[in-house]
């Protein structure tokens, strides 16, 4: 007591587990069942049956149980399931009375449970009280109207009874209610049954459409002052002019009504139906199983001339992702009842259905316009096809930049070459083109195939003055290499040779570094005949200070000359380019040329080119051109030289040589070495010290590689050193030198040299 009044609390010992081992039966889910199980307790008996002898040993049972049933009503009056329990035990005792009011004890206490209602007007069924179950039927559906089941059990009872005329005025009055699809189907259906087709059709109209004069439904769904309020099991209730319509707008309705009139023989009838379901529907609620069930009805009656229309009709205002089984039918339909042509149309208009959501989807979908085009061309008819072209040019791309107008512009052009080939318009062609032409930025970018085709078209009208006019036009406004060559060659076609010439000043104005405008302008003055002016177009050509493919030109300039075997000339020109480049391939032609030639000196003056090549190429740089120098001046001493010759050009044939350099970054750090291939040639002093040298190391090599050999073997890994017997690597440290007076300087390391026989 005294720890505890001071503050203190005891804490029990940590008990010591002894043994660690885990024990040996696992308390698990299963073993926790298991053991439930089999300590389950025993069932009690059930209690012993009981039998009755007498009346009084009978009353003691009623009272007891009718105690019981009491007892536990008074414990909770809201459980109905005790109600319907006490009632049914009074009426297997045959206590009817009895057992009617209890069910109306019941009633007192939930008067909306359904199951309630239905208990009692059975009990009153099965005892033949056919009054009192009419009592209760109409008590219910008075007390709850929307509950479908007791309308439907308390028809089926009158009909069972054979009371025909009050099941009627059960279901009328059902009616009033505006019940739910199924309840006017029974309706009908009990109707049916009698043969009273004319009740079934006035109950089908009143489904249909519920209005006191029963007038026409076009107005109530296309009034835009109509209001719609809410009605029960999906019918539609509009206020249209004061007066409320109830109806039910499914199509399934208006399909089931036509069906009826056709299945009892009122084809008129049944084709008026339908035809008051699309204008009732009109254009702004469309369903596709409506109008494949109007073709079907149609086909069976062998039109198929109103088959058709329907189809097309249609398809025509319905969108194509809601008409895939209308497409699928039509199909169908012409396959079996139509020929070729039939069907080509509904494929047709299947894929311009299609078409129709990808232009509309991105009308700048150019291509999509491409193939809708080439779809409607079929047609016999030109005004669709212009409609299409006029919907599709509308589409201008948003951006005036040429590669957004590549493809818009084909649109133009397949408008301008049908209306030509196809309509035989040539006036509208014109229109079309003269659009076109207005509708590009000129000053931003042009198309110089309108302007052609443009051209063109008139030449083939046999407009020429037109023609003209609409190319030096475009001349005027945009010139373009391509609208002068078509120009340029438009003339040469007609055989008017000045207004070439004057077309080629005019664009060697606008590009003076075209070297193709001049061969070309030269070539036809070579064709005319005229070799001065040729010749002086080839000279102001050479004298451009910019060109963009000189050596084409100074090419053409030397074949020209040879082909007028104006030699003289064609060495001067040779002499005068070499003065303006020293490039291999000119020296190489040079010497072709001159061994082209029928005289008896030519391999002289050849090998005389050759000489003069060599020592102007010394100096170059690139030695890969000096080699190829060399390649073809062997070459031709091979086929044509001498021994003498053949050795001392051998001579001139440079060392192949693998050398290494340092690499050095953007930064100036070290990058490492680089691998690459130099050509030593013997006849430059500069590299005699470097020949030398190379010499001098292979034989040191040599040497030490025979002293290793009588040393000792070759271990394996020392073979690192030894290259193929073809080819010989060397370390030597590379020399390159400058030549001034004497002296030569050092300037990079070989990594190695490799030689080989280029000859």
């Amino acid at each position: 007591m005294a720890s505890t009044a001071a503050g203190k609390q005891r804490i029990p010992k940590v008990a010591k587990v002894k043994n660690k081992a885990p024990a040996e039966v696992q308390i698990t889910a299963e073993q926790l069942l298991r053991e439930a199980k089999e300590r389950e307790l025993e069932l009690l008996p059930p209690p012993p049956k009981q039998k009755i002898t007498d009346e009084e040993e009978l009353n003691d049972y009623k009272l007891k149980k009718r105690k019981g049933f009491e007892d536990n009503i008074r414990k909770n009056r809201t459980v109905i399931s005790n109600w319907i329990k006490y009632a049914q035990w009074e009426e297997s005792l045959k206590e009817v009375q009895r057992a009617r009011s209890i069910y109306e004890r019941a009633l007192d206490v939930d008067h909306r449970n359904i199951a309630l209602w239905l208990k009692y007007a059975e009990m009153e069924m099965k005892n033949r009280q056919v009054n009192h179950a009419r009592n209760i039927w109409d008590r219910a559906i008075t007390i709850l109207p929307r509950v479908n089941q007791f309308w439907y059990k308390y028809t089926y009872m009158e009909e069972m009874l054979g009371n025909i005329a009050g099941c009627r005025l059960v279901f009328e009055r059902w009616m009033e209610w505006q019940p739910e699809e199924q309840a006017w189907h029974s309706y009908i259906n009990f109707e049916l049954r009698y043969k009273e087709v004319e009740k079934a059709r006035a109950t089908y109209e009143r489904y249909i459409l519920s209005h006191e004069e029963q007038g026409s439904c076009c107005p109530v769904i296309r009034e835009t002052k109509n209001r719609m309020v809410a009605a029960p099991f999906g019918a539609v209730v509009f206020l249209y002019s004061g007066t409320l319509v109830i109806i039910h707008p499914d199509v399934k309705n208006w399909i089931k009504y036509a069906r009826f009139e056709e299945k009892h023989g009122y084809i008129a009838h049944s084709r008026r139906v339908f035809e008051r379901a699309v204008e009732f529907y009109g254009e702004d609620i469309m369903d596709e199983q409506l109008f494949v069930a109007f073709a079907k009805f149609e086909e069976k009656q062998k039109e198929f001339e109103r088959v058709r229309v329907i189809y097309k009709y249609a398809l025509d205002r319905i969108p194509k992702q809601q008409a895939q089984e209308l497409f699928k039918t039509y199909t169908v339909f012409e396959k079996r009842f139509g020929d070729r042509r039939g069907i080509e149309d509904v494929i047709v208009s299947k894929r311009r259905f299609q078409y129709e959501e990808e232009v509309k989807a991105n009308p700048h979908n150019y291509d999509a316009w491409f193939d809708y085009l080439r779809l409607v061309e079929s047609d016999a008819d030109p005004d669709p096809v212009r409609d299409v072209y006029e919907r599709a040019i509308a589409n201008v791309p948003p951006i005036q930049e040429k590669r957004h107008w590549r493809r818009y512009i084909y649109l133009w052009i397949n408008y301008a070459l049908y209306e030509e080939l196809e309509a035989r318009d040539p006036e509208k062609t014109r229109q079309v083109y003269q659009a076109c032409l207005e509708l590009i930025p000129h000053k931003k970018f042009t198309f110089a195939k309108m302007w052609l085709l443009y051209g063109q078209f008139e030449i083939r009208q046999k407009n020429l003055p037109f023609a003209r006019k609409s190319l030096g036009t475009g001349i005027g406004k945009c010139p373009k290499n391509k609208l002068f060559k078509g120009y340029i060659e438009l003339e040469l076609q007609l055989r008017e040779f000045d207004r070439c010439r004057k077309l080629y000043e005019k664009y060697l104005e606008f590009g003076p570094e075209n070297c193709t405008t001049w061969i070309k302008f030269a070539e036809l003055e070579t064709i005319l005949g005229d070799m001065d002016r040729a010749r002086a177009i080839y000279e102001l050509a050479i004298g451009q200070p910019r060109l963009d493919m000189p050596e084409v030109l100074w090419k053409s300039y030397i074949d020209f000359e040879i082909e007028q075997e104006e030699y003289e000339k064609t060495r001067e020109l040779y002499r005068r380019l070499l003065q303006r480049t020293q490039h291999v391939k000119v020296w190489i032609s040079y010497a072709q040329f001159e061994l082209s030639l029928e005289s008896e000196d030519r391999l002289a003056k050849c090998q005389q080119i050759y000489e003069e090549a060599n020592k102007a190429m010394r100096n170059c740089e690139e030695k890969e051109e000096r080699l190829m120098l060399l390649e073809s001046w062997r070459d031709l001493e091979a086929e044509f030289g001498t021994d003498i010759t053949r050795d001392r050009v051998r001579k001139l044939l440079p060392e192949k040589v693998k050398k290494r350099r340092k690499l050095q970054a953007e930064d100036g750090s070290d990058a490492g070495w680089e691998e690459y291939y130099d050509y030593i040639f013997p006849e430059d002093s500069a590299n005699q010290p470097n020949l030398k040298l190379l010499a001098m190391a292979k034989m040191w090599k040599k040497q030490k590689q025979q002293e290793e050999e009588l040393e000792q073997p070759e271990e394996p890994g020392e073979s690192e050193d030894s290259e193929d017997s073809e080819s010989e690597k060397v370390e030597v440290p590379e020399h390159q030198e400058e030549q001034k007076g004497a002296e030569a300087a050092t300037e990079q390391d070989t990594y190695g040299d490799e030689k080989k026989n280029e000859s």
